[in-house]
């Protein structure tokens, strides 16, 4: 009997090293949580800029005053856009937030940051960098951990741009700067936060492409189903069979 369980526990061993685990389960609720709630937010977020396609520097700004940049886009007033457009954004906004601050606890207390995208000082070389830049397609022992590129981008949208997207949509609420005023004017003032916010948008957005752009580069079912299940393939790898190990 000892001799059939330990038998037994031979299949299950080796099924779990041929398909190792490669998310947790916070993470990946996170990751999908966050995809949805910025596509919601890009949406919702073009909905009212097509209500105002200007930017301006300062605290206020008028349809017919001097503005910092006039977007290509027309103005959009005849159709009721801004108001559900506005509702979804702040939503959408709050539960963004909520899920990037408890992935960033989570990150913090579990290690998750230093152990997995902390970029080691061997390979933040101009040789490896460049080398991933090219997207050049990982080989199946790369794919068991990040590359330097994409640490060093994942940790500067962590810790640069949702906190930086995050401030400046406060500063933007009346309700918020009427409490703490110095949201805005630290930034030079509402408008500055409302221009701010744009270009950060427009960072965030240039990240999603290149990372969506690189996990097709790299096998879009391979990377997208770790993400998923948590592990890197769909299955374990089945064990050759008896009549396949004599012919071997």
């Amino acid at each position: 009997m000892a001799e059939a369980a330990h038998l037994r526990e031979i299949p299950i061993a080796e099924a779990d090293a041929s398909n190792p685990p490669r998310h947790s389960a916070v993470v990946r609720i996170t990751h999908w949580i966050t995809a949805v709630s910025v596509f919601v937010l890009l949406l919702s977020g073009i909905a009212i800029l097509l209500a105002h396609p200007r930017l301006y520097w300062g605290e206020t700004g008028a349809r017919e005053g001097p503005s910092l940049i006039d977007l290509p886009l027309p103005f959009v007033l005849d159709v009721p856009i801004r108001g559900p457009g506005r509702y979804l954004h702040f939503t959408f906004a709050w539960v963004c937030v909520l899920t990037g601050l408890f992935y960033g606890l989570f990150g913090l207390f579990s290690r998750h940051f230093r152990k997995h995208l902390l970029p080691t000082r061997n390979s933040l070389s101009w040789r490896l960098i460049s080398r991933h830049l090219r997207l050049t397609r990982p080989t199946e022992e790369e794919a068991l951990s990040y590359n330097v590129v994409q640490r060093l981008s994942y940790l500067g949208v962590v810790f640069v741009l949702f906190p930086l997207i995050i401030w400046t949509g406060l500063a933007m609420s009346p309700a918020v700067t009427s409490v703490f005023p110095w949201l805005a004017t630290v930034l030079g003032g509402q408008q500055s936060a409302r221009t701010i916010h744009f270009f950060t948008t427009i960072a965030i957005v240039l990240f999603v492409l290149v990372h969506v752009a690189m996990v097709f580069r790299a096998g879009f079912a391979s990377r997208t189903w770790p993400m998923i299940t948590g592990r890197l393939s769909a299955r374990p790898r089945s064990k050759p069979s008896h009549n396949e190990e004599e012919g071997s």
